[in-house]
């Protein structure tokens, strides 16, 4: 049967992320391989040359360029005229979407607990660096719940509120039947496409365990290769996911198994081989995943709860180019 983590929730917002991470996170940014030009002046520097008060370079003046920005005092040691180049700032929006669904409540250690670790670290990371940070929650009966759009290190404790909010309100929910209140995968990766302001970086941090699909979800966040979004997807598992032996439980003979989305049961008889050609089918659905979202210049990545959130900051997500210096 799967059933919730019996995990103890996060009480603070040093629970969610030590002091001594977010003392190794200060000097990171959120990364984008694109250039995503924002409606507000921003802090961070542009890959676009423009016309913000940062000094970048110089070039040769031509005919009908803006004799505004001509250097006159090279010209009176040169006798030559030069245009001075400046780097336009930019204002990158980053969207931490937080799949809070009934299957992400399962796991040893659990995921939904070690998802919010993540979300938490993220959002610091962006905020701290003068992004614009917005979350998204959804899946629980708790709803589609978004974290609005803000920047600054003064956020930080707003998010952290929010998110330990989200955990008390994912347990106490009651079952409202096969939907309740919850916003599905597809429908909230939508809305959140919406809702964004301008265009920039997305991190869906979920099982992507989608009865439906996470195809139509995932579809709108695609690189259209018309300066789209910029995406990742962390895919989060437990160890025992991957391997139902790895948890140390019985896992052979006659088990009742319960579906924690839809709470269908059925009786199965598990063996050796069974587990077998269970770990190869999870295998194929993670290794479909990636294809799925390569093909479509998404990033991914697959992480397993037994790995601290430490490393996957600093280390995996570094390599995949969502975080810098």
């Amino acid at each position: 049967m799967i059933a919730g983590s019996t995990e103890p929730r996060p009480a603070t917002r040093d629970e969610l992320i030590p002091p001594e991470l977010a003392a190794r996170l200060d000097r990171l940014d959120v990364t984008s391989r694109k250039m995503f030009p924002g409606a507000l002046p921003g802090e961070r520097r542009s890959k676009k040359r423009g016309s913000s008060v940062e000094f970048d370079d110089y070039r040769t003046y031509v005919a009908g360029d803006d004799l505004r920005h001509i250097d006159w005092n090279v010209y009176a040691r040169m006798d030559r005229l030069f245009i001075k180049l400046f780097r336009e700032e930019e204002d990158l929006s980053v969207t931490v979407l937080l799949d809070t669904s009934a299957s992400m409540d399962a796991g040893k250690p659990g995921k939904l607990v070690y998802a919010h670790r993540l979300a938490m670290g993220l959002a610091y990371v962006g905020l701290v660096a003068n992004n614009r940070v917005s979350l998204v929650s959804f899946g629980s009966t708790a709803g589609y719940r978004r974290f609005p759009a803000g920047r600054g290190r003064r956020r930080v404790q707003a998010v952290g509120e929010f998110l330990l909010e989200n955990l008390r309100l994912v347990a106490s929910e009651p079952d409202a039947g096969p939907n309740g209140g919850r916003v599905g995968f597809g429908d909230a990766l939508q809305r959140a496409a919406r809702e964004r302001t301008g265009k920039g970086v997305f991190v869906v941090v979920s099982d992507c365990l989608i009865r439906e699909g996470y195809e139509k979800g995932l579809s709108v966040l695609a690189d259209t290769g018309r300066g789209g979004f910029d995406t990742t997807v962390v895919q989060v598992l437990s160890p025992g996911e991957l391997d139902p032996s790895a948890d140390g439980d019985r896992v052979l003979g006659d088990l009742r198994l319960s579906d924690a989305e839809s709470g269908i049961e059925a009786e199965v008889t598990i063996t050796a081989e069974l587990l077998e050609s269970y770990r190869r089918r999870v295998r194929a659905y993670c290794d479909d995943l990636a294809t799925y979202c390569r093909r479509r210049d998404m990033k991914h990545t697959l992480v397993t709860t037994d790995t601290p959130v430490e490393q996957i900051l600093l280390r995996n997500l570094r390599r995949l180019g969502v975080i810098g210096s």
